[in-house]
């Protein structure tokens, strides 16, 4: 006597809580890809636009005709071009005040591309965390599923004098399944998360290094 192990007969057959947790597997791994390629489009972006913007800052001779241009622009601003902006305006909103102290300014700067940055922050680790909790808890939900499919299995063997292997595979197989889904919606959020932290990381770093120059160059600013 033969026996259908196909796939999708499998899950076709399997318990109700098996099905329940493969297809809420198969959801969160669908949210976790959607996810993958929406960060990996913001990340890429956001990179390419901080190489574009040191290009053009480090290459202007005068800061104010650069910040005009940002401002009259059609797009709005994100990442290092934000930074910028944000501290530009504060510096030149408080420079235009009389009697103003020069390290008030250079604080009140300061303090706009803080802000800035916390919101930049924000944008670039939005969703990661739910990368980590979908990589670290997808293998369990489908242990999960696995346990109580054997758990079936093995009840069923309780009501037959002679057991087969035949009797018990497409039960453990079925759920086995559930295992390999959570592998496969696992394995991919843990990888996106290593990496896009760590391209996030870098970003801040760069985002940070750039407020610290700019910070200097204000200092030299609010002294003329």
């Amino acid at each position: 006597m033969s026996t259908d192990l196909s796939f999708i007969h499998l899950i076709l057959n399997a318990s109700p809580l098996v099905q329940f947790v493969l297809l809420l597997l198969l959801g969160v791994s669908v949210v976790s890809w959607t996810m993958i390629f929406s960060k990996s489009r913001i990340l890429s972006l956001a990179q390419k636009s901080a190489n574009q913007f040191e290009e053009r800052f480090w290459s202007a001779e005068d800061l104010a005709p650069l910040y005009n241009r940002l401002t009259n622009k059609k797009y709005i601003s994100t990442g290092m071009e934000k930074i910028f902006e944000s501290g530009f305006r504060e510096f030149a909103k408080l420079k235009a005040q009389t009697k103003i102290d020069p390290e008030a300014m250079l604080e009140g700067a300061q303090r706009a591309m803080r802000v800035a940055l916390n919101r930049e922050v924000e944008v670039l680790e939005k969703h990661l965390a739910f990368l980590a909790t979908v990589g670290s808890t997808s293998p369990y939900i489908g242990l999960f599923g696995t346990v109580w499919g054997i758990m079936n299995s093995f009840r069923a063997l309780g009501n037959v004098q002679q057991a087969t292997i035949s009797m018990v595979a497409p039960g453990i197989a079925e759920a086995l399944i559930a295992t390999a889904m959570g592998l496969f919606a696992a394995i991919p959020a843990v990888i996106a998360y290593n990496r896009y932290s760590d391209d996030a990381e870098r970003l801040l770093n760069r985002y940070d290094i750039f407020m610290e120059e700019f910070s200097s160059i204000l200092h030299r600013y609010a002294h003329s």
